[in-house]
């Protein structure tokens, strides 16, 4: 009989982002005469006794892990995610690079899953044409006009829409539209495992078929729609990994012009000037109002003022340090808005908004085609099969 691996049931809690008093109350341990809950989960943990049979399906579903896993011989080790294009970052701990781990192999799955189902369904299924079709000699106006063109969607569509929310909306339909599959996720599937954007802004995972790009949702609109085109370019040159920071890696800096000029053409920026080149206010205040009437966020603005050598490297940093304060403030006060509502949006609407209408729209017409069943469904959506039909009627 195979045992259950005490540095498994850590791993899996900590992966979970639960603390040990969290986990034992998620998991209805109870006290006894002789040990408090917390301590009988710590001593699980260390070895000294091992779980129940009913406590084990407990940890599973509490801490999103299949059974199987908790009998592995050591945590397993990080997914393939292709490269990993972060800038180095001590605001990164060992329990976010975990979950990040779980959410990039969850998503793997999920996209699997699809493509299997893809194949099943159409014996002549084309790839995708754009997948690859460019390198980082590619020039970057080239690149910008290929995803313009694919995608049926220009810069000036994206600049005329009434709020950067919009803008976002527009660009992601219409990468849909192109076939890719845009996912808006930043945890697990419960607040205990949000991931802020210092572990993540994005990840692009290629397929000839069944692209995925995910997006972290707890950055702004604004920063979104730059995500979204960063990881395209991701996808344009073949390169699937994860994004954050402000990388000096090759691919993302290429990455990051070909999403900047997207947004913002060099014709439009070289008439954002100030008085004075080292006021830091005077820059905030001009970047926000160029910004705000293109959509854009304002970051974005500062990092192409700061590539273009409008700005030394000092006032783009103290800019962006400012710009984020500030983003943070406004999240912020947007909590304690939710909070002082009764109720939000229902829970099919949240999940269709996080899915996106590519990844719902195919995976339930597989399913009328019988190439997904019931339950791969719900695998595919990351729900309970149960709710799946929830989900469509909500759109």
């Amino acid at each position: 009989m195979p045992q259950v691996n005490s540095d498994i049931l850590r791993w899996a809690r900590e992966t979970a982002g639960l603390t040990r008093e969290d986990a034992a109350r998620k998991l209805a341990i109870a006290d006894t005469k002789t040990a408090m809950a917390v301590e009988r989960l710590r001593a699980m943990e260390d070895g000294e006794c091992p779980p129940t049979r009913a406590l084990l399906s407990r940890m599973a579903k509490q801490y999103h892990r299949p059974l199987v896993a908790f009998y592995l011989s050591e945590p397993p080790r990080r997914a393939n995610w292709g490269r990993d294009f972060r800038a180095p970052s001590t605001d990164r701990s060992a329990r976010d690079e975990a979950v990040l781990d779980a959410l990039v192999r969850n998503v793997q799955a999920r996209q699997g899953l699809l493509r299997s189902a893809m194949l099943d369904d159409e014996d002549d299924l084309a790839p995708l044409r754009f997948l690859g079709s460019a390198t980082t000699d590619t020039p970057v106006t080239r690149v910008v006009a290929d995803i313009g063109d694919t995608l049926g969607f220009q810069p000036v569509e994206f600049r005329t829409a009434s709020n950067p929310d919009e803008a976002f909306r527009l660009l992601r339909s219409h990468a849909e539209q192109a076939g890719i599959v845009v996912l808006l996720l930043g945890n697990l599937g419960s607040y205990h495992t949000d991931l802020g954007v210092e572990v993540f802004r994005g990840f692009a995972l290629v397929d000839d078929f069944a692209p995925f790009v995910v997006v972290n949702p707890k950055d702004s609109a604004g920063a979104r729609s730059f995500t979204l085109l960063h990881e395209l370019a991701h996808l344009w040159l073949s390169e699937p990994g994860v994004s954050a920071g402000n990388p000096t890696d090759p691919v993302e800096v290429y990455c990051n012009k070909v999403a900047s000029s997207f947004l913002l053409p060099h014709n439009e920026l070289a008439a954002l000037r100030t008085a004075d080149a080292g006021d830091v206010e005077a820059w905030a205040r001009t970047i926000t109002d160029f910004a705000r009437s293109r959509n854009v966020s304002s970051s974005m603005v500062a990092y192409r003022l700061h590539r273009d050598g409008a700005i030394d490297r000092e006032t783009w940093l103290a800019l962006q340090g400012l710009f984020r304060s500030r983003w943070l403030a406004a999240r912020k006060r947007e909590r304690q808005l939710l909070a002082e509502r009764d109720s939000g949006p229902a829970y099919g609407v949240l999940v269709r908004h996080s899915l996106g209408s590519r990844l719902i729209d195919l995976t339930f017409r597989l399913e009328a085609s019988g190439s997904l069943t019931a339950t791969k469904v719900g695998k595919v959506l990351g729900v309970n099969p149960r709710n799946a039909h929830t989900i469509l009627s909500a759109g």
